[in-house]
């Protein structure tokens, strides 16, 4: 199993600036992959950024440019530096964790979600 705890969240104008953590622990074998995902009301929940273990990532479209995220692997630590926000990144974002278990299965874990709100 795995916990996850979730950080970063808060409220900024337009143009500012916010840095996600999440820290995964547990008992797993392995950690596959990292990301963030948001969904705000109405939407469906949807990827912002992922990375896996060897560091390849992947971004939604609408944050190219000016989200980055990057992991360290010897702290199980996934950051999302979100740069020049705009009031349509308000949502709540969910720390995702792709794990392999001691039981040699493959899960997703979801932390509880953190609100990041940008004013306009």
């Amino acid at each position: 199993q795995v916990q996850v705890v979730e950080s970063g969240g808060g409220l900024v104008q337009a143009g500012g600036s916010l840095r996600l953590s999440c820290a995964a622990s547990g008992s797993f074998v392995s950690i596959n992959a990292m990301g963030w995902y948001r969904q705000a009301p109405g939407n469906q929940r949807e990827l912002v950024a992922a990375i896996t273990g060897g560091g390849r990532t992947n971004y939604a479209d609408s944050v190219k440019g000016r989200f980055t995220i990057s992991r360290d692997n010897a702290k199980n630590t996934v950051y999302l530096q979100m740069n020049s926000l705009k009031p349509e990144d308000t949502s709540v974002y969910y720390c995702n964790v792709k794990y392999r278990g001691r039981n040699w299965l493959d899960y997703d874990y979801w932390g509880q979600g953190t609100q990041v709100t940008v004013s306009s």
